[in-house]
């Protein structure tokens, strides 16, 4: 257990906060409010921070465990501006070009990538005719990136006026359409539409039910670019978890809640594993929400949030992640490569909606060793891959099924991109489903908390502020805006913003509010 005494600049009397998880919402959330000078604790179950982030090393390989595609870093910038530091003397990023190769089951490969030339050009290998279409869905999807990210990933949604005042907004941008549906009015091309239409994957939503305004992301990336942290995600975390000890933080890893306290309506601190109990004015969580509530707080105390709704809630698919090393080296591929198989539709109908553990997958193939050597010993390279599996409702027995799986995974990787990928390994592991629900405490063994579709985004995802426990909050990827490193760092903006300031009157003002949009 790592424990940091507070700072002795914090008075005794300020109210105290109680973060629970150390992933990136966590982790900024603690941030926020320490440098609004709270006294904050932040706690982990696991030994290391990061939540999802965690980094498994073996044999002088490092893994980053969970995301590693960066966009929009001006919001790790803005956590160390708050501490009048900066960013680029803590890590140094770099762009990763191009963003995705993206290679289909038949070998045809698209480089996705932030210029507009090559993005055309790419498109037009495939269909010329498509291009004057993609150039128009790329206008649209800053139409939507504008109000989607711009003007509303970091307000807080938790009252139904909030939702009602950007419906007019939502019609107009056709958010009652799929990504998939928005994406076949301007293309043609089926092997087009998979190219432009797959991000929502990123996020746990499946294509072609997931609303059409999670088209910004294709604009987001395109604006702020595709990046890699020198070091891993893990060195994200690292410098992220110190900034907020420098602050006065307490930091406590291998600490693990198994409730939220309340009283009178209120929450009163949480207890540990052990029976130890930490007191607190505000509780913050970072933990899964559907989890959280279920298994974390008393059912009496619920009347929104209960059973019953947790139960009725469409989640999120689960993964398979194989981590492995090797002592041979694939120069030629790209930094991340996506490898379709022959499915699209009918792949995601098993995942989604039918549950059902397919006989073929399409995966994302991450190569790190590409941009920093360093993540694995000289001469070899470092990788993980990952198959979007059902989450836990499918009855899956992955003990059993796990061994098989990842057998077929890397015979598939050794026929495409990693020949001689098996008498090459120096080092492996593998995650499940099992791993999401068991290890990272997620409803369901679901990878991204709950599906981005119309009627779980904004104001009818899980509210930043309980709507049962007033001084609860909840960060994350199952809460306004969503998934994905960017909506996890901007779901801590929106909660800084609902925290009153100290004495209990007024908000906090956020003091590089709108920053993003220069």
């Amino acid at each position: 257990m790592i424990s940091v005494a507070a700072s002795p600049s914090v008075r005794s009397e300020t109210p105290r906060v109680v973060v629970i998880g150390s992933g990136f919402g966590g982790l900024a959330a603690a941030i926020r409010l320490q440098a609004r000078g709270f006294r904050v604790t932040l706690l982990d179950k696991r030994d290391q921070p990061g939540g999802r982030a965690y980094v498994y090393r073996d044999q002088g390989f490092s893994f980053d465990g969970g995301p590693t595609v960066v966009t929009a870093p001006f919001l790790l910038d803005e956590l160390f501006e708050l501490a009048g530091q900066k960013l680029t003397d803590h890590l140094k990023l770099v762009p990763v070009d191009p963003f995705y190769r993206i290679r289909f089951h038949d070998g045809r490969v698209f480089d996705y990538t932030g210029d507009a030339e090559r993005m055309a050009a790419e498109v037009a290998k495939f269909n010329p005719a498509d291009v004057d279409g993609y150039v128009r869905f790329v206008d649209e999807a800053k139409k939507i990136f504008k109000v989607g990210f711009e003007d509303l990933a970091d307000v807080p949604f938790h009252k139904l006026m909030d939702m009602i005042k950007i419906v007019p907004a939502m019609v107009r941008l056709r958010s009652h359409l799929s990504v998939y549906s928005l994406v076949s009015k301007y293309i043609k091309d089926e092997s087009l539409r998979t190219v432009m239409s797959f991000h929502p994957l990123l996020v746990g939503g499946n294509p072609f039910t997931t609303t059409s305004i999670y088209s910004l992301i294709a604009f987001l990336e395109r604006k702020w670019g595709v990046w890699f942290a020198i070091g891993g995600t893990g060195a994200i975390v690292t410098a992220l978890a110190e900034l907020f000890v420098s602050l006065g933080g307490t930091l406590e890893l291998s600490t693990e809640v198994d409730q939220i306290l309340i009283e009178k309506g209120r929450a009163t601190g949480v207890r540990c594993k052990g029976g130890r109990t930490l007191p607190a004015e505000i509780v913050v969580s970072n933990g899964d929400a559907p989890f959280v509530y279920k298994h974390l707080i008393d059912p009496a105390v619920r009347k929104k949030n209960t059973d019953a709704r947790l139960a009725k809630m469409r989640y999120s698919m689960s993964l398979v992640v194989a981590y492995f090393g090797t002592k041979k080296t694939y120069p030629e591929l790209a930094h991340h490569t996506i490898l379709l198989g022959p499915r699209y539709r009918e792949l995601l109908a098993d995942i989604f909606d039918k549950k059902v553990v397919a006989s073929d997958f399409s995966l994302y193939l991450h190569a790190p060793t590409r941009t920093d050597p360093s993540l694995a010993p000289p001469g070899h390279e470092n990788f993980y891959v990952l198959a979007p599996v059902p989450h836990l409702e499918s009855n899956t027995d992955w003990a059993k099924a796990g061994p098989a799986y990842r057998d077929k995974l890397f015979e598939s990787l050794e026929q495409t991109v990693l020949p001689g990928l098996r008498d090459n390994l120096v080092t492996e592991r593998i995650i499940t489903p099992q791993h999401f629900q068991d290890e990272l405490n997620s409803m369901h063994g679901a990878a991204f908390s709950i599906q981005p579709v119309l009627r779980q985004s904004a104001w009818f995802r899980f509210h930043n502020r309980s709507e049962d426990i007033p001084n609860l909050y909840f960060v994350g990827a199952g809460t306004h805006p969503g998934a994905g490193m960017p909506g996890v760092l901007s779901s801590a903006k929106v909660v800084d913003r609902l925290i009153p300031d100290q004495d209990g009157t007024g908000n906090s003002r956020d003091p590089i509010a709108g920053s993003h949009a220069a």
